[in-house]
């Protein structure tokens, strides 16, 4: 495969760069997490599976990626991440090839925990990495960039791969999947990954660390041992777990809860299908408007969203407003604090091993995300529906958002 000059690479700036990075985004996003919804009916048709044997399928692959998580960080923040992401998208590309000719309820986990891996060096967080790396006094404006294209995977690929399936059949169907990852997002990779900044110039020790950070926050002299020993570090994985629990656990159970709220059925399935466009709406208003407030009162005002929706609809007792009050708050939150997760460690905790301290939340965050939309089904009941459900989203949303308050507060204290 032939590249492109690595001089090329010197042209693109940050809006580029983080366009181009955005369109492998969009494409893996769509093509792995998000058809997965729409593979579960005829996989459970043809191989005689029921719904919680299916399910089982992408658990695995979130506790796979989990696993990989701080390996993949630990190689980028090395200066692989050409080599990472460009062979992500091969194994991703070979998996869902490989997944179109399953015929057990084996080989459909063992592709999913294939794809699992694979997820683990392609999606959000080695992004995250690699631009954070290379635009060290910019990268949350590369990264609300990154994410534009991202928020819009579910938009496009859902009803993309349903028009595909219904026209192939879902084996073939996989087929054009695995070809935009072979031809599109492979090659992409490989071209715009050129040249990533060595280690010890990516963070040098003369940068000036943000207002209020402590001076050791991005020396990539201090091993990432050392953070492990502060309070920030924990209490942001803390905020990260919860945070990925409840926006793992609602999106599994939107249209039931939706249903209970007596809304008319095209309500029902056009509000969720609007989610990635309003997550897209709120990155933009960050992306125009961050410049004039302050970074820090930001981070901490945007995941308040998610628990004011979920008080809406307590309040509201699950009416047709309170739903829409909800979920526009829920879509406007949940795309902004993508920001937020992406850039806090590198904010209060350390930008020179942002992949590495990020990896290391990859199986705790496997695990919660997996684990929390069958506590969601759990504390459902016939007679009171999700309203307990709701009281335990909203406690773990506020002790998250408490979470990160604390962190940064710990962060930007002044040292003596």
């Amino acid at each position: 495969m032939r590249y492109f000059p690595r001089q090329h690479m010197k042209t693109l700036g940050l809006g580029p760069f983080s366009v181009w990075l955005s369109l492998p985004q969009l494409i893996t996003w769509g093509s792995v997490f998000y058809t997965f919804s729409l593979l579960m009916t005829p996989l459970e048709a043809e191989l005689g599976m029921g719904r919680a044997e299916s399910s089982l399928a992408f658990s695995l692959a979130l506790l796979a990626e989990g696993l990989m998580a701080y390996r993949v960080g630990r190689w980028i923040d090395a200066g692989h991440e050409r080599r990472v992401m460009t062979l992500g998208s091969l194994w991703v590309g070979l998996g869902l090839l490989g997944h179109s000719f399953v015929t057990s309820v084996a080989g459909f986990y063992a592709a999913w925990i294939w794809l699992g891996l694979g997820m683990a060096a392609t999606l959000y967080n080695p992004a995250f990495a690699v631009v954070t790396r290379r635009f060290a006094q910019d990268f949350r404006r590369a990264i609300i960039t990154l994410t534009f294209l991202g928020g819009l995977a579910s938009t496009v690929f859902i009803p993309l791969f349903a028009w595909w399936m219904e026209l192939w059949g879902w084996r073939q169907a996989l087929w054009a999947l695995a070809g935009l990852q072979l031809l599109v997002c492979a090659p992409l990779h490989g071209w715009l990954l050129h040249g990533a900044p060595r280690p010890h110039a990516s963070h040098p020790d003369r940068t000036q660390p943000e207002h209020g950070a402590p001076a050791d926050t991005h020396n990539p002299a201090v091993p990432v041992r050392e953070h492990l020993r502060h309070a920030p570090f924990w209490l942001l994985a803390l905020f990260m777990v919860l945070t990925m629990s409840v926006t793992s656990a609602l999106p599994a159970h939107m249209i039931a809860l939706l249903q209970e709220s007596g809304l008319s059925p095209a309500w029902v399935l056009a509000i969720p299908a609007a989610i990635g466009v309003i997550q897209v709406l709120g990155r933009l208003v960050l992306f125009v408007f961050e410049r004039y407030w302050d970074v820090h009162a930001a981070n901490r005002w945007i995941p308040t969203l998610i628990p004011a929706g979920i008080v809406a609809l307590l309040i509201g007792g699950l009416s047709p407003v309170a739903s829409l009050v909800f979920v526009l708050l829920y879509g406007l939150g949940n795309g902004m604090n993508t920001i937020v997760k992406g850039t806090a460690m590198a904010q209060y905790v350390s930008r020179a091993h942002v992949g590495q301290l990020n990896g290391l939340l990859g199986l705790p965050i496997a695990l919660a995300r997996a684990a929390a939309p069958l506590t969601l089904g759990l504390l459902w009941s016939p007679q009171h529906g999700y309203t307990l459900a709701l009281w335990w989203l909203l406690a773990a949303s506020l002790l998250g958002t408490g979470a990160l308050w604390a962190a940064q507060r710990y962060a930007l204290k002044p040292r003596h």
